[in-house]
């Protein structure tokens, strides 16, 4: 896989109350964010149901690769993500620009907002300077914000 020369540097995780907040206000709506998936960081389609199937891009790190296959997964990780407050200080219409969490095997993922509270997602790449932020985060939360 080649690596990335930058990164977007307007990805910032938010603080921790902040982010409680900004969670409470979506969920007074009655709104939960919805995982759509990107056929880009997918060699095999799994149930996510893409149009295309998958068409795996140079460069893309692909879901594959951690054995992320399942919709009902990469749905479970994207709320997961949301409920403990690991999103983005960026919003479009509301919605985080970004969501992160971290697989049962470790994995640091990102999703990304397609709009409306749908998001795709993939794994970060270990050169990504936010990795470890969010590692750090996702570790010293634990339950705490259940």
């Amino acid at each position: 896989m080649r690596k990335r020369k930058t990164y977007n540097p307007k990805r910032k995780l938010c603080g921790r109350a902040q982010a409680m907040e900004r969670r409470a206000a979506l969920q007074a709506l009655g709104v939960q964010p919805n995982y759509t998936g990107n056929p880009e960081h997918k060699r095999n389609p799994g149930d996510f149901g893409l149009q295309p199937p998958s068409a795996p891009r140079l460069g893309k790190t692909l879901c594959d690769d951690l054995q992320l296959d399942s919709r009902s997964e990469a749905l479970r990780l994207l709320r997961e993500g949301f409920h403990r407050g690991l999103f983005s200080v960026q919003e479009r219409g509301g919605w985080p620009q970004n969501v992160w969490a971290v697989t049962d095997d470790g994995y640091p993922v990102e999703a990304q907002l397609d709009g409306n509270g749908s998001y795709h997602g993939y794994p970060m790449p270990e050169d990504d300077p936010l990795r470890e932020f969010v590692l750090d985060r996702w570790n010293a939360q634990g339950e705490a914000c259940r």
